[in-house]
């Protein structure tokens, strides 16, 4: 069989743990689930200093914990969860010194700690997990932890060799239950001594300490692999890289397994009254306005509003049936309309490009309906474009926090919520249910010029309903759901990991060209 590596870790007797606290949320089957170890201790120790409440996304976590109605709130969603404080859990205190570990594995007499390549690996990785855990504890944890000493003083390669050495501070574990649901106190390893076999894994330490916000630099000579999260960020594979850290310790070099950073989606939380309203446009909210199509306005009317008739037409396809535009259309016998025969042909005004009427009817009348029609070939629009965007709320203001990239400017955070509701004859299944997931989205702009423009330019296309529509969501696969509209927007307030954030210098500009291909303009803010 496999053997694997145990560990025993030493809780301060002030610390949660060594108070028998743990703080418990409430899953949706109505049980209780604890929260790690690390998120407990700093969740007790708001609770201590009477805090009103405790924002985790420093621990890269999107929660807020209010104190006053025992409640967790997830910022994105806006859910909020029961929370609870158990008090009746025994953890045993230990006395006198803190008894010397023995290292895994060790030879069968001597305590020798053997040299395969599985070993090899283990120590490596537990000994750079360690030097940067304890820096970041450190910090994040003053005076809360008793040092253990797991790897203090300790080289991991001899100096001299070539290789880099690797020491270690003092490091806190996350904390193994041992049977009767105990915490054990840590081992600690004799100052000192190069001994390259000691060792008690971390769980990879420094994917723990990446989740925990403040990052430390992997020590000198240790490369370092960003291994992929589980949502699929992040450029190395975790078989990859294990693969890659074993090979490397067989060649006797060391490796430290690190975790993709998670991107930051939301500022520091803002109070109402630093909210302000964004110079230069009007009100704080809109709601979405479903326009009709007037009566006056037939399929017929529309088509002969926008194309030229077109007597002798060349003999080229047309490009929405595929049939000759010198012959009868591909939807003769299918589409009948009063007025329009088959083989009349029809050039639109902007563009020129040429089509049989009957054509044109039809992808109409396969469309929204809303008056406008958009050439099939280059995409231009005649008429005032509309989606099919449910009805929903979209609110902007000002926060007082500048982007990466826009230090000088304020923030433009923009909140689109739209609920589930039930498809309307324009969407693709009329009668039945559509969810809405993610709501409410916030989304950001700098506060100068050109960020303001686009921000008038988006409510022009709130109101038009072509921010959103329904449909098939490339990242989770559901159907007849709320998705994006192809005019993007920036998710991520404090980074750019997923492209979705800032810096990204051509953004505005991109974004100005997605809207005029919706049909919205600056001289749209004119009329």
């Amino acid at each position: 069989g496999t053997m694997r590596p145990v560990r025993r870790n030493f809780y301060d007797p002030s610390s949660a743990p060594g108070k028998g606290i743990v703080w418990e949320w409430e899953n949706d089957n109505s049980s209780w689930t604890p929260y790690d170890m690390d998120i407990c201790i700093t969740i007790q120790n708001a609770y201590e200093k009477q805090h009103p409440w405790l924002d985790l996304s420093s621990l890269g976590f999107c929660y807020l914990i209010y104190f006053s109605s025992m409640s967790q709130m997830n910022r994105q969603t806006q859910r909020k969860r029961r929370l609870r404080r158990r008090m009746d859990l025994a953890y045993p205190l230990t006395m006198g010194s803190i008894p010397k570990s023995q290292s895994w594995p060790v030879g069968t007499s001597t305590g020798t700690p053997c040299s395969c390549p599985q070993c090899l690996l283990v120590n490596s990785t537990r000994a750079a997990s360690n030097a940067i855990l304890a820096s970041q504890r450190r910090k994040l944890y003053p005076g809360a932890v008793r040092q253990s000493s797991t790897f203090a003083g300790t080289a991991l390669w001899p100096v001299g060799t070539g290789t880099a050495a690797v020491a270690g501070g003092t490091t806190k574990g996350e904390g193994l239950r041992v049977p009767g649901g105990a915490f054990a106190p840590s081992q600690s390893v004799p100052g000192g001594v190069p001994l390259p076999g000691l060792n008690n894994l971390n769980r990879p330490g420094t994917q723990r300490g990446a989740g925990l916000g403040a990052r430390a630099t992997v020590p000198p000579g240790v490369p370092a692999l960003p291994v992929k999260n589980l949502n699929g960020t992040g450029p190395v594979h975790p078989a990859l890289a294990g693969m890659t850290g074993i090979l490397m310790c067989a060649a006797g070099l060391p490796v430290c397994l690190t975790r993709a950073p998670k991107p930051i989606l939301h500022p520091p939380p803002v109070s109402k009254s630093d909210i302000k309203p964004v110079p230069g446009v009007n009100g704080i909210c809109r709601k979405t306005k479903k326009k009709h199509l007037k009566k006056s306005k037939t399929p017929e009317d529309v088509v002969r509003r926008y194309i030229q008739k077109v007597k002798n037409p060349p003999d080229e396809d047309c490009t929405i049936c595929m049939e000759r535009l010198v012959t009868s259309s591909g939807y003769e016998g299918i589409l009948s309309h009063r007025g329009i025969k088959p083989e009349l042909v029809g050039k639109l005004g902007k563009c020129g490009h040429m089509y049989h009427l009957l054509c044109l009817l039809a992808m109409y009348n396969n469309g929204n309906k809303d008056g406008s029609l958009q050439c099939p070939t280059c995409k231009a629009i005649y008429g005032e474009k509309t989606g099919t965007q449910p009805p929903g709320k979209m609110e902007f203001h000002l926060i007082p926090h500048s982007l990466p990239g826009y230090t000088d400017s304020k923030t433009i955070r923009i909140v689109y919520d739209i609920p589930t509701g039930i498809q309307g004859p324009e969407h693709p299944n009329p009668g039945k249910k559509f969810t809405a997931r993610g709501f409410p989205r916030h989304c950001y702009l700098p506060d100068n010029e050109k960020g303001r423009k686009v921000l008038k330019l988006l409510i022009v296309a709130w109101d038009r309903r072509l921010i959103f529509t329904i449909g098939t969501s490339n990242t989770t696969g559901e159907s007849d759901t709320v998705v994006w509209n192809e005019i993007h927007h920036k998710t991520e307030f404090g980074s750019n990991l997923t492209g979705h954030g800032y810096p990204d210098p051509n953004y505005l500009d991109n974004v100005l060209a997605e809207l005029l291909a919706q049909g919205v303009s600056e001289a749209t803010l004119k009329d």
